[in-house]
């Protein structure tokens, strides 16, 4: 099975944001134990996930790969059939807690998935890139667990910028290939260095594309996107701590 990418996303909301010297892209971390699980259990019927910033957005390809349509990008659901939910049945380790957060393939796409089309299903956060983040680096952490994904479902993780002047197609990307994600807890990281210019979109997140129903789930938690600092910085710390411990050492007797 190819694993597909985005098609055209149209986010107005944010293309719309005046551009300035400052940072737009900022830094995330959550760890899903303060955000609610559907009510009831797989109802899908509150905004938690969409309220943390989270989107999807689905492609639909035939089986041999070629694009057919996109739909989205909507608020992220939340325990329903489609892409995404909070999970609190005791999948978590010692470092994951209690709730974790479940992706897997839009089962609500019936058409496409009994028709043996690919379903690509897309859970992620949108950034503008401003002038202040080009050149700036990031990395992108989670922790991960296999939950019900089976062969021919391929999943990924990714981080990538994408240029709305140039029909949004993907300007730099980063992505981690998830598909083979174990049983057991494991920790991920992705680096990524933002080289498009401002007005671009910075998207973070996770992908499956899945068919048949076949499954495609995979656990996540401990999620963060962290800038990395510049050389320049930890310089600046390590003269700064020198500085101290010269400062103490003319102190003592």
């Amino acid at each position: 099975m190819k694993t597909c990418t985005f098609g055209a996303l149209v986010l107005v909301s944010l293309v719309a944001v005046p551009l300035t010297s400052q940072a737009n892209v900022s830094a995330y971390s959550q760890n899903f134990e303060n955000v609610a699980p559907a009510q009831p259990p797989g109802g899908g019927n509150n905004t938690a996930l969409s309220a943390d910033g989270w989107l999807v957005y689905g492609n639909v390809f035939t089986a041999a790969g070629v694009y057919q349509s996109g739909y989205g990008a909507f608020a992220a659901p939340n325990g329903s059939f489609a892409f995404s939910g909070v999970s609190q049945e005791g999948q978590g380790g010692p470092q994951q807690g209690a709730r974790q957060l479940a992706v897997y393939s839009d089962y609500n796409n019936g058409a496409a998935h009994n028709s043996g089309q690919l379903v690509e299903s897309n859970f992620y956060q949108v950034r503008m890139v401003a002038a202040g983040d080009v050149g700036t680096s990031w990395i992108f952490r989670f922790d991960a667990k296999l939950a019900n994904l089976v062969a021919p479902t391929t999943a990924q993780a990714f981080i990538e910028t994408r240029d709305p002047a140039n029909g949004f197609q993907r300007s730099a990307s980063a992505t981690l290939d998830m598909t083979a994600t174990p049983a057991s807890w494991g920790s991920y990281s992705i680096p990524f260095t933002i080289t498009a210019g401002a007005g671009q979109i910075f998207q973070f997140g996770f992908s499956n594309t899945a068919t048949s129903f076949a499954g495609s789930g995979i656990y996540y938690d401990n999620i963060s996107l962290a800038p990395v600092p510049e050389p320049s910085i930890y310089v600046l710390m390590l003269a700064g701590m020198g500085l101290i411990g010269m400062v103490a050492s003319r102190r003592r007797p």
